[in-house]
């Protein structure tokens, strides 16, 4: 533990933070009210040295773009008119700074002096958010979002493919600010499917305001697409060639299948942008044809009763996958602009496996099953946006209807052989969700702040069918189940925001009104659950407050508070079982109810030539978490553990994150991060009911634990980059056990060439293969480790060409 901790502070960072700059504008008038046109607007820094110098327009409109931040002067000239100046202050969060109304004099010679204080948004530096730009993330060229995100800093990934902010995947992901269906609505999803080649930046903005949903305890991440508004027909094309698994921790159980290795991966990708006078055109596509090994899961297993087994599910896939990303903007006039966009999504794949189960006190195999699933996924996602400019920048009112309809068909065959009983059974989940969205967004910038106000309606329908066609004899299927359910929710959402910014400090402030309604019908002829519909609606406010002085240029130092909510998704909630390992059992709990989190934190954050800090102290309080939680089946025939989901009480969060970055060469540069934190978990007795009503105990744990990143990058001649990452995940406690360490090393190599018009890249993410999740689980009566030694050894090669 300890060279872990003297290597991390030899090498502390995260990604060089930049500043995004503001734009300054206003109107000039007469005194008699008349706008004056060609008045000239010289923009000066305080040692009088020019910055920028422009003239107003037919309106009297004037507006000067990518200010820094800083203290000016703005000088107003003209012929037969008196010279005016305001003292203007572009601080660090608003990046739009109205002076108003500039009213030049015919005759009075008097110089008028006002100092007007805004606020940029310093996206990168500042306190509120921070943004990291994905063509410097070198190490993971090729691969997903989710990929890229891996070693990102205060971001770490799970086996399922949810990305987690200071240890928590309850994590609102937004894509250009809004939800959408390809990150999913509440709940987390699809994240590796989306080519990081087409996103320009990704923010992450652990204290969300008001005008963002209130889903999310751990905050929310913002995934900015690139937009290319170049005259006439541009875009690229691409090839990416993966292969993964490349070695193995742990020898496959023997079967005559095994687990796959070697994986090969095969990723075109096409992107169009297409302008002409006042319509842009825009596609991204990208088809992803692989072989892949999403789960690869060793259980060991210790009964109370002394029976010791162990088994191996390797879930071997084929995949396809397509990818349609597209639209039109109309830009009907200078004010007013119209968006129609669609995204397509479809994909299917085939997973097999060979799952043997071995006593591990006679070292023979007394179960064997194999099986093969049959799913069809995707969604279709269009959506209308429509945005109003007002004659000052950032003065806008935006509105957005979407609709999604997503899909999920899964067809399961099972063939399970014991010294007990042989069966053949097939499943299919049918499942059509339908979501509409409606929201309504205002945003007024004032000279020493602004406001933002919003509303939203949000509607998700999400029906189930079972079928199950089970062995007439032996079958190994849970019956009285029942064939259909049916989720609903419905949110409506409004919120008002306001930020106020002086040269020394900065106040924000908001809060945010939530109406919810959910139902969930359960099957009739469903024997595990008595209440047969669950509806319930509760309205709640959900407040943000930040805090910010300035102590000096380049130092500031921050208190938040906010109040955020996560709603159990139908994945949560389905109710219907599955396995694929079927010595444990996949089930939801359709009695789930939302968790509530309170957070507090105090940030710091300084800047050198050459460097920066960013450090935070945080704490949440979460009431009524719900987590996985395992228990005994007690099935009469086999051992089998049911792993299901329960509300547990209430948990705490405290940490503190450090975030460091330096340039030690023109050529290179470190950066990376530490988060150590405590999970608390109080002591919770809960009952699960499937498939019998039982009692689960989690017992209060309070453990240490934190995680580690550290990048090194290289820009070398020619156009050649280079980049080293080590991400550390150390021991921490989970619900009824401990997730064991993680680590994973990763590189790689970037070259631009043909005048930058062509791009190569070279990846190899988890270089040692030491990324598996492995868990400790302690039962009522059985103890259980789960390794699952999924794919996370990948290289990855491509080439990219921008025309």
């Amino acid at each position: 533990m300890k060279n872990h901790f003297k290597f991390l502070f030899l090498f502390l960072c995260t990604t060089v933070f930049g500043q995004q700059k503001s734009s300054i504008s206003g109107i000039i008038t007469s005194e008699t009210e008349n706008a004056l046109a060609y008045i000239t607007i010289t923009l000066k820094v305080a040692d009088g040295k020019v910055v920028k110098q422009g003239f107003s327009n037919e309106k009297g409109l004037f507006v000067f773009e990518e200010v820094a931040s800083g203290k000016y002067q703005l000088m107003f000239t003209s012929l037969g008119y008196q010279t005016a100046i305001k003292n203007v202050f572009v601080g660090g969060i608003n990046p739009y700074i109205n002076v108003g109304t500039v009213v030049l004099k015919e005759d009075v010679a008097q110089l008028s002096t006002v100092e007007i204080k805004t606020q940029k948004s310093e996206i990168s530096a500042g306190l509120e958010k921070k943004t990291f730009d994905l063509d410097k993330v070198i190490s993971q060229t090729g691969g997903s979002v989710l990929d890229v995100m891996k070693g990102m800093p205060g971001i770490s990934v799970d086996q399922e493919g949810k990305v987690m902010l200071r240890g928590s995947d309850k994590v609102l992901v937004l894509v250009d600010g809004q939800q959408s269906s390809l990150t999913g609505f509440g709940n987390q999803k699809g994240l590796d499917n989306i080519p990081a080649s087409n996103i320009e930046k990704i923010e992450i903005i652990n204290n969300p305001s008001a005008k963002y949903d209130a889903s999310g305890m751990a905050g929310a991440i913002n995934i900015i697409y690139k937009k290319d508004k170049k005259q006439g027909l541009n875009g690229s094309a691409g090839f990416t060639y993966g292969l993964g698994v490349l070695s193995k921790k742990k020898d496959d159980l023997p079967t005559e299948l095994g687990s796959y290795d070697f994986t090969p991966k095969y990723i075109p990708s096409l992107d169009l942008n297409y302008s002409k006078n006042k319509v842009d055109f825009f596609l991204q596509s990208e088809v992803l044809m692989q072989e892949k090994l999403p789960n690869n899961e060793f259980t060991t297993r210790n009964y109370d009763d002394g029976t010791n087994t162990i088994s191996q599910v390797p879930e071997n896939r084929k995949q396809i996958h397509y990818i349609f990303k597209g639209g039109v903007d109309f830009k009907l006039d200078d004010a007013n602009k119209i968006k129609l966009s669609s995204i397509y999504d479809w994909e299917k794949h085939t997973d097999t496996a060979q799952v043997p189960y071995i006593n591990m006190d006679t070292s023979k195999r007394y179960r064997y099953t194999n099986w093969n699933e049959e799913e069809i996924t995707g969604y279709f996602n269009i959506a209308a946006d429509y945005e109003h400019k007002f004659l000052e920048p950032g003065h806008n009112l935006k509105a957005r209807l979407q609709y999604v309809k997503g899909w999920e068909d899964e067809t399961y065959y099972v063939n399970d052989s014991s010294n007990i009983a042989q069966s053949r059974d097939i499943t299919n989940i049918l499942a059509t969700e339908h979501i509409y969205v409606g929201n309504v967004d205002y945003a007024k910038p004032f000279s020493s702040g602004r406001m933002e106000t919003g509303a939203k309606i949000q509607h998700r329908n999400l029906p189930v069918e079972y079928q199950v066609t089970p062995d007439p004899n032996n079958s190994i299927i849970y019956e009285g189940m029942g064939n259909n359910s049916n989720w609903k929710e419905t949110i409506y959402a409004a919120y008002v925001n306001l930020v106020y910014e002086t040269p020394t400090y900065d106040i924000e402030g908001g809060i945010r009104a939530e109406q919810t309604a959910v139902v969930y019908d359960v099957d009739e002829n469903n024997i595990y659950f008595d209440k047969k519909r669950d509806a319930y609606d509760y309205f709640e406010l959900f407040p943000n407050v930040r805090w910010t002085y300035k102590l000096t240029s380049k130092q500031k130092v921050s208190l938040f508070y906010n109040r955020r909510i996560d709603r159990p998704g139908e994945p949560e909630l389905r109710m219907f079982a599955k396995s694929d390992d079927h010595e444990l059992l996949k089930v939801g709990n359709p009695y789930l109810r939302p968790q509530f989190t309170q957070s507090g934190e105090l940030a710091y954050k300084t800047r050198w030539n050459k460097s920066s800090l960013f450090l935070a102290a945080y704490y949440k309080y979460i009431d009524n978490p719900y987590t996985r939680v395992y228990v005994d089946a007690q099935n009469a025939n086999y051992n089998v553990v049911i792993k299901s989901y329960a509300n547990t009480g209430s948990a705490t969060n405290v940490g503190l994150e450090l975030i460091y970055d330096q340039q030690l060469l023109d050529v290179w540069k470190i950066s990376g991060n530490v988060n150590v934190y405590q999970n608390k978990i109080n002591g919770y007795t809960g009952t699960i009911l499937f498939p019998l009503e039982q009692n689960f105990v989690v017992e209060k744990r309070d453990e240490v634990t934190w995680d580690a990143k550290v990048n090194s990058t290289w820009s070398l001649k020619k156009d050649v980059q280079l980049q080293l990452s080590y991400l550390y995940m150390a021991p921490k406690n989970i619900a009824q056990g401990t997730q064991l360490y993680r680590s994973s090393l990763d590189f790689g190599v970037k070259k631009k060439f043909w005048q930058g018009k062509g791009e190569f890249s070279l990846s190899f993410s988890d270089i040692l293969n030491q990324y598996a999740l492995r868990q400790n689980i302690k039962g009522d009566d059985f103890t259980a480790l789960y390794e699952n030694y999924y794919e996370t050894q990948v290289i990855r090669t491509g080439v990219k060409y921008y025309f």
